[in-house]
């Protein structure tokens, strides 16, 4: 493509796929280093449990030991720690009880690490793992969170009743002075169901400490190098953050579980230096199950008040969240900050109260999963509303628009300010792509058939572009939420940018790459991006929040500001003419009104040989950096509608009809973003149909520890999707206009999924997931 046509709303194909395609990828576990050796983690059995003794002794003999380490050899070091305070109702800070490398005196979920054992080789460290002989005393485990803060035992002594907060959003007094005027009341209880991540890559790493330079080198599947350095360095090792780089090299998806500090990766870190050798660990897919953070587990009660004409008056809801046996790195901010603030939804609903009680279990911890927080709060919304408007009889598509915000910005209840939406557009949008015309009539060509139809909507809204630092801060973050872009010309005209957003499966370096082919008018070709490295990128906090092109493509946009101010100088001086006088368009400096031009290349070649131009007033090069820290969250929003069919006989949920209408702003690759969208949605219909972390609540053992016994979607479970972006609303606050597409299709699925079944089988609620044995349960409940 010529870089003259504009390369913004193009349909590039991904730059990076060729290496993917090919096996010429670079994942952790592809590097090997000169002294290689290989680590294995031994886990707690029991799901709380005290230690009494660890005998590595028969271990420490065995073949190719290199090294054994306990929690013993860890005392001196600081623990994991939280990135988000929250304070309970009464001010008081939340319990935040030591979250040990590895295990301290104490197991607190099956699958906690006790032993780190470094050897030769992979064999011969899994070998020695399993001669290490533990002698625990059980004690009673904490399942449950409807009962957390009222069993027996204590997960953590700091926090007796098990409670790691109380904390409260929104006008309580006016919200509930709201219901008392109601002509009616929505009521709902339900769970959202616990998932596992299950990225096609476990979690990885490979660390190195060189000891001529007193400097380490770690190699782990993360989607933030910069923040994995700072955490580990500030706050657990000790470390001069100078003296430590991390690689992120390809990662094979992350969807959050891969944003955290965990004990693995910084344990490796540390018996670097105790062996002098590079050590090398890459997860067991039924490690990945037990030990990576899990998402979701909510148990929550809605309640929606309505006056006789359908409008919301007040929207109260209470949340238990389960945080797991460990505060994990950004997990006491999903089920209040990410969570509680979005519960308006796309609906001008005057009060809003949510009250959240965070709770410790003897479980894997609980944190981010792609959305974190949002689908939760779509969920309860989107569940409530399409309750009350079956309730009343009232069309679902109808309710909601009666209550759709119209006028922006719009203030919320709880705390953020919408800047621009259009929820009418993508409402009608919807209704048209999805046929809601010929409902009946397929309807009743299934009840002909023996089956069960139904249709359910969903109408999501999200806050992404995860920052601006200062609201950030002020809600408890303990680190700002930035992002910083370099861009490096090189005396030939080609551009190198260095971006501190990581790429694992968005497709960075080709939509970044748009970005600066079109601002700089020159061929794709002659860009290439940089990131994963905190060596090479100047800092970064990473991708999460659908914030990359947002907040990441911003810096990326100032640097080139910076760039084009510069190359106007340079080239006023070739021109001689006044630098106020030249004009940058398609890949030439101009002076405007005139004739003459010089290419961008021209410039490039002159900032590198300063007898060229007033050096004595620039300095030499053309290498700009930029950070960014946004005014705002950004705002996209959609309609889903999904159509289900039932076998009342088995119980079987087959999607027959899926559509999903999106308002992502302005779009840079709309193929990428309908790939986004694509993947958001398996993984929403995922979890409102097959998947569901479960343990025994008794003993604490992980229940579907497998893919035999976890459900994971297949291509086979899905219908073609009907995606489109409609001609959205640009966001006000970035100069890309861009939102952010990442997450809504887990976000806006599940509701939309449940809210059908419901309407199909005729009943008020549906637990997640709708197997066909909870179908076939809520069927025989009925009858």
């Amino acid at each position: 493509m010529n870089a003259r046509q504009g390369f913004i709303g193009q349909s590039v194909v991904r730059r990076e796929d060729g290496r993917f395609l090919t096996g010429n990828g670079q994942y952790t576990d592809d590097i090997t280093l000169h002294g290689q050796t290989y680590a294995a983690f031994l886990r707690s059995p029991h799901a709380h449990a005290r230690i009494k003794s660890i005998d590595s002794s028969a271990a420490a003999k065995a073949p190719g030991v290199v090294g054994i380490f306990t929690g013993e050899h860890f005392k001196a070091v600081g623990g994991l720690p939280c990135g988000w305070l929250i304070n309970n109702i009464d001010g008081t800070p939340m319990k935040e009880p030591r979250h040990p490398i590895l295990a301290d005196g104490k197991v607190r979920y099956v699958g906690d690490r006790v032993a780190l054992v470094v050897a030769e080789t992979l064999e011969q460290a899994r070998a020695a793992r399993d001669m290490i002989e533990v002698d625990y005393e059980v004690l009673p485990a904490v399942i449950d969170i409807a009962t957390a803060t009222s069993a027996p035992a204590a997960v953590h002594d700091e926090a007796p009743d098990n409670r790691c907060y109380q904390w409260q959003i929104g006008d309580k007094d006016g919200t509930d002075a709201a219901f008392k005027g109601a002509a009616h009341v929505a009521t709902l209880t339900f769970r959202n169901n616990r998932l596992v991540p299950n990225a096609i890559e476990p979690r990885a790493a490979n660390a190195h400490w060189n000891p001529s330079s007193d400097e380490y080198t770690l190699y782990v599947a993360n989607q933030n190098p910069h923040v994995e350095r700072l955490l580990m360095c500030a706050f657990v090792l000790g470390i001069p953050e100078h003296k430590m780089r991390v690689v992120a090299p390809d990662v094979g998806g992350g969807f959050g579980s891969k944003i955290f500090l965990y004990g693995e990766e910084t344990a490796l870190v540390w018996a670097s230096k105790q062996v002098r050798r590079p050590i090398k660990w890459t997860a067991e897919r039924s490690e990945s199950f037990l030990s990576d953070a899990h998402g979701r587990d909510h148990l929550t009660t809605a309640e929606l008040a309505l006056d006789k004409d359908g409008k919301f008056l007040g929207l109260r809801v209470d949340t238990t969240a389960n945080l797991g046996a460990y505060l994990s790195t950004f997990s006491t901010a999903v089920p209040t900050i990410l969570y509680a603030t979005l519960l308006a939804g796309q609906y001008a609903t005057p009060k809003i109260c949510c009250t959240v009680n965070a709770v410790f279990t003897n479980t894997a911890p609980v944190d981010a999963y792609r959305g974190a927080g949002r689908p939760e709060a779509t969920y309860t919304v989107e569940r409530i509303v399409e309750t009350a408007a079956r309730e009343l009889g009232i069309d679902p598509a109808e309710l909601r628009r009666r209550n759709f915000v119209r006028t922006f910005p719009y203030a919320t209840p709880v705390g953020l300010t919408y800047d621009t939406g259009d929820y009418e557009a993508t409402m009608k949008r919807a209704i048209e792509l999805a046929d809601v015309a010929g409902f009946e009539a397929r309807k009743a060509a299934s009840a002909a058939k023996g089956l069960k139809r139904g249709i359910g909507y969903s109408a999501y809204i999200e806050a992404c572009g995860i920052a601006p630092s200062s609201i950030a801060g002020a809600l408890g973050a303990r680190a700002g939420l930035f992002e910083a872009g370099e861009v490096r010309v090189h005396p030939t005209g080609k551009v190198t940018v260095f971006t501190g957003s990581h790429s694992h499966g968005q497709g960075h370096e080709t939509t970044f790459a748009q970005v600066v082919a079109d601002k700089l008018g020159i061929p794709l070709e002659d860009i290439t991006i940089e990131h994963g490295d905190t060596g090479k990128v100047l800092f970064g906090m990473g991708t999460y929040g659908s914030r990359s092109l947002a907040v990441g493509g911003t810096a990326i946009v100032k640097a080139l500001d910076k760039v084009i101010a510069k190359g106007k100088k340079i080239a006023a001086h070739l021109m001689e003419a006044a630098d106020s006088d030249v004009v940058f368009e398609n890949g030439s400096f101009k002076v405007a009104g005139t004739d003459k031009s010089v290419p961008f290349a021209q410039v490039s070649l002159t900032a590198y040989v300063p007898h060229n131009f007033p050096h004595d007033k620039l300095e030499p090069g053309l290498n700009e950096n930029a950070f960014y820290d946004p005014s705002n969250f950004t705002y996209p929003a959609g309609t889903y509608i999904c159509e289900v069919e039932v076998d009342p006989a088995t119980g079987v949920v087959r999607v027959d009809r899926f559509t999903a209408c999106d308002d992502f702003g302005n779009v840079i690759n709309p193929m990428i973003v309908e790939g986004q969208v694509h993947g958001g949605l398996v993984q929403g219909i995922g979890q409102a149909l097959l998947e569901n972390c479960v343990y025994d609540p008794e003993s604490g053992q992980l229940l579907t520890g497998s893919y035999m016994d976890y459900a994971m979607p297949r291509a086979d479970d899905f219908p073609h999707f009907v995606v489109e972006t409609v001609k959205g609303t640009p966001c006000t606050h970035n100069p890309l206009g861009v939102k952010g597409c990442g997450e809504a299709g887990a976000i806006g699925s599940p509701p939309a999924v449940i809210n059908a079944v419901c309407h199909a089988l005729g009943v008020k609620d549906m637990v997640m997931p709708a197997s066909p044995h909870n179908v076939w349960k809520a069927l025989q409940a009925k009858r």
